[in-house]
């Protein structure tokens, strides 16, 4: 690598979402510094037009549909990759889909499909591009999109919550299992991001992202940052192969808040309080 280079340049990237939203921010911030690109999502009309941009600014990217639920299309996906480019270096699973509404209202299938997506959509990514990265023997890096609502459960995001707290455990296991093997594992967790995630919601259907703020009294004084912002801190935490990737100041009091409510509970580990009552006490 000759001076002057950005790490990223030569590099190969596959990021699932990349159709809007902090998928196509990363994918132009990646891009810009030199990646090839593999563009994954659901909407053909999307994927294409992230692809024809990127492609017009320079950057080497091509598009492929996929449907990260379904893990034929995510090894379909790898397989393009790897077709196009040979060796991926970095994977950003980060398709997702979001919920609102009371936990007790949401629908099964609503709950189903959040997770099949949020979930099992970082699962297969993982169980696909893993093992290729330790094949073969040149590192990378991972990087799983969860939320601040994977730390901190939510009134009226309860489902959507549920699916990045189980992304979060895969991805704090994930990193102590590739840390050995030289692969960095990151899991992205910000709060409040413009994006046109809410105006898909699987429920409740059209609210924009300050009325989803509205719900969640916690975030609701949290400034809104743009997913060029969040992208940004990725590519820095990457580089500096962090672990966990905040967003907002506003999260470190919220998971202070946590934090301390956990340490309390260990007051309540008195063993004497354990042990049976003598009979006719």
């Amino acid at each position: 690598m000759t001076a002057g280079t950005d790490p990223f340049t030569g590099r190969t990237a596959v990021v699932t979402g990349a159709g809007s939203g902090i998928g196509a921010a990363l994918a132009r911030e990646l891009a810009g510094r030199g990646c090839r690109l593999v563009l994954a999502d659901i909407s053909s009309v999307a994927l294409e037009a992230i692809e024809k941009e990127l492609r017009e600014s320079g950057a080497d990217a091509v598009g492929i549909l996929t449907d990260v639920s379904d893990p034929a299309d995510v090894e379909n996906l790898a397989a393009g990759a790897e077709r196009r480019f040979g060796a991926v270096h970095i994977v950003c699973n980060n398709a997702g889909i979001l919920a609102t509404g009371p936990l007790i209202e949401t629908p099964i299938e609503t709950a189903r499909g959040v997770m099949d997506v949020n979930f099992w959509g970082v699962f297969h990514g993982i169980r696909t591009f893993a093992p290729r990265l330790i094949r073969q023997g040149q590192g990378g890096h991972i990087v799983n999109s969860a939320s601040l609502t994977g730390l901190q459960g939510v009134g009226e995001l309860g489902i959507y919550s549920a699916s990045k707290f189980a992304v979060v455990g895969i991805s704090e296991a994930l990193h102590q299992e590739l840390k050995p093997l030289g692969i960095g594992v990151s899991v992205l967790c910000p709060m409040v991001v413009e994006t046109q995630i809410a105006d898909h919601a699987s429920h409740r259907r059209g609210e924009s992202a300050g009325e989803v703020v509205d719900q969640a009294p916690r975030l609701r004084q949290s400034a809104i940052k743009t997913p060029e912002h969040v992208a940004a801190q990725v590519a820095r935490a990457i580089l500096a192969r962090k672990f966990y990737i905040l967003t907002h100041e506003e999260e470190r009091g919220i998971l202070r808040d946590r934090a301390d409510r956990l340490e309390r509970a260990c007051d309540w580990l008195d063993e004497t309080a354990l042990k049976p009552r003598a009979e006719g006490a």
